[in-house]
């Protein structure tokens, strides 16, 4: 069985996408948690691979790095369905997975993924304003196109979903103001039981990265309330 290093779930965003995928296509696989921000971080990431960094996958001797590179691999090895069938949406679906993996800086800049907490609703600027838009212009385009099959941006859950998913989460830790389709495609994926698992993980967790949390007061503490 592939084991999966992964970071805390609370704040590691590149950690949930391939988790959430194999997850989510039934693929079984072990999971090895390192803790962001520690002495001894950097140290236990770097005996899994030279790249020194999260998440990662080992099977057997093959070891994965880069959360796209672990989805395609996922696809060959287990034949987990992770791209759409259909050309068309497939070629979507590798272009905006591959936008996520460079761009929406901004926001994610603004906006790190904490799953403990809620912030409440106001203006984080013009750059990251135009990073929402951007996705809800996404959404809109591959549900319209390619989403008639299910609640998801081409229909079945995809890579595409998993890389999007902790943009999702952001969008509503930082209470945005969402379209409707929008709305709907984001509780989605906030609903689906493989993220609710990974959700009450990542609350149960006792570790804080100073770095992640927002210097601004929330409107609601998940983690105390877990």
């Amino acid at each position: 069985m592939p084991t999966l290093v992964i970071a805390n779930k609370c704040y590691s965003s590149w950690s949930l996408r391939p988790w959430l995928l194999m997850k989510q296509l039934g693929v079984a696989f072990d999971e090895i948690v390192i803790p962001l921000d520690l002495p001894d971080t950097k140290k236990r990431v770097l005996t899994y691979s030279p790249a020194g960094k999260v998440p990662i996958l080992i099977d057997g001797e093959v070891t994965v790095w880069e959360s796209i590179a672990i989805m395609e691999y996922a696809g060959e090895a287990f034949g987990a369905p992770v791209w759409p069938e259909d050309r068309k949406a497939r070629a979507m679906a590798r272009s905006v997975a591959a936008e996520m993996h460079a761009g929406f800086t901004a926001l994610r800049s603004a906006c790190p993924m904490n799953l403990g907490k809620k912030y409440a609703q106001k203006d984080r600027g013009e750059a990251v304003a135009r990073d929402v838009a951007r996705f809800s212009e996404i959404v809109r385009e591959a549900r319209e196109r390619f989403g008639a099959g299910g609640a998801f941006l081409f229909g079945a859950f995809t890579a595409a979903d998993a890389m999007y998913a902790p943009l999702a989460t952001r969008l509503d830790t930082y209470s945005f103001a969402l379209d409707a389709g929008t709305r709907s495609y984001v509780d989605a994926i906030l609903s689906l039981p493989t993220f609710q698992e990974w959700r009450s993980a990542a609350l149960k967790e006792s570790w804080i990265v100073d770095a992640d949390e927002v210097d601004e007061e929330a409107i609601e503490n998940f983690r105390k309330a877990a």
